[in-house]
């Protein structure tokens, strides 16, 4: 009994370690807290957070390949952060705007040529979770093609977002575009990932005739999202009153709507 405990934590550790997310991780902490005055830690926290995660799985997983997205982590993060060390004033204030949408589109770029060469980066975490049978399954390759595009497109959305604050509203700080748009995408993205995968096992037993429940509802999918919008709509009252019937609106609605979505069957 004494060895099962460090067994199953160690075992938690190393499914969480062989999760895609948590290989976005170091992107999503920089895109989200980079901006004026924000760079030196967006890039501190980012390739901290990539060394701590590529040091565990290398520890916990030890017969754990490395994968496109830890390398791409390490280079990305440690260029960035000698170029912030060697750089000029006006470059690290170009950086303290722009590198937010650099980083997006670059794990936009990622995603999308990751399932350009038929190795959807995604792959590489779910092929360890999974007996080598289903490797090339269609229905497995779909839905690892279907979710590193789900992250491509949300990454490709919070870039176009954060460009837009930063080139047409000239206010990176906007809390549209640098944040609520940035962060939708991105929950979208989590959701999606954990959502779908469920609906694609049932559609497969499904498909072979093996009993078992129903594939999940569409509303699942948007519970979470219609959740969101309820600290939105605090957010909108308190940092752009201008606009106090938005955040009202976005109150009331999320809450008829996680209620509504909660009550489907």
């Amino acid at each position: 009994m004494k060895t099962e405990g460090p067994a199953t934590a160690r075992g938690a550790v190393s499914g969480f370690l062989e999760n895609p997310v948590i290989g976005m991780a170091p992107w999503i902490i920089f895109s989200l807290v980079v901006g004026p005055g924000r760079f030196e830690i967006a890039v501190v926290l980012a390739l901290a957070t990539t060394i701590v995660l590529v040091a565990a799985g290398r520890i916990i997983n030890r017969g754990s390949s490395w994968k496109l997205l830890e390398l791409a982590d390490l280079a990305f993060f440690t260029i960035l952060a000698v170029i912030g060390l060697l750089a000029s004033d006006g470059t690290r204030r170009w950086l303290e705007t722009y590198a937010g949408e650099v980083s997006n589109i670059a794990l936009a770029l990622i995603a999308f040529g990751s399932m350009a060469i038929r190795m959807p980066f995604t792959l590489q975490y779910a092929r360890e979770q999974v007996d080598p049978e289903y490797w090339d399954k269609p229905a497995f390759l779909r839905t690892n093609y279907l979710i590193t595009g789900a992250w491509g497109l949300a990454f490709l959305v919070a870039a176009i977002a954060g460009a837009y604050g930063d080139l047409v509203l000239h206010n990176p700080n906007n809390i549209w575009t640098g944040w609520i748009i940035q962060i939708l995408a991105i929950v979208a993205a989590l959701r999606f990932t954990a959502w779908y995968p469920d609906v694609a096992r049932a559609r497969a037993r499904r498909e072979a005739g093996q009993p078992g429940p129903e594939p999940p509802h569409l509303a699942g999918m948007f519970v979470p999202l219609a959740g969101l919008l309820v600290p939105i709509g605090i957010a909108v009252l308190i940092f752009d009153s201008n606009v106090w019937w938005l955040g009202v609106a976005l109150i009331v609605g999320g809450g008829m709507l996680t209620k509504r979505l909660t009550a489907h069957p």
